[in-house]
């Protein structure tokens, strides 16, 4: 009976211990932004683990019944486990999402 108590008290305290917290605090470094109306959009952000993203639209065709929107950007990103860092250039518009990087496969 003295073990399952003793036992219950360990697992008890193991429950109620904090969780460890290795978390980083990100910060925002930059976020340059122009919204430049109907026409198309700029913006992006670069984080302070390494992570930024840049991105700009363009109407094309406005007003026609083939209306779209061009996209074009990239974003970047650091692997916490290898520290390394990888960026995927991209590209969205009429013919699909098209992503190129140095790690992505190609067809």
């Amino acid at each position: 009976m003295k073990t399952i108590i003793a036992l219950c008290a360990l697992v008890a305290v193991a429950f109620a211990a904090p969780a460890q917290d290795n978390s980083q605090t990100v910060v925002v470094k930059e976020t340059p932004l122009d919204n430049i109306g109907i026409d198309g959009y700029q913006f992006g952000y670069e984080l302070s683990n390494g992570e930024s993203r840049q991105e700009t639209a363009q109407l094309v065709n406005a007003g026609t019944e083939d209306a779209s929107i061009a996209v074009r950007g990239s974003f970047s990103y650091v692997d916490p486990a290898t520290n390394v860092r990888y960026t995927v250039n991209y590209v969205a518009d009429e013919n699909g999402f098209r992503p190129e990087g140095e790690h992505l496969p190609t067809v």
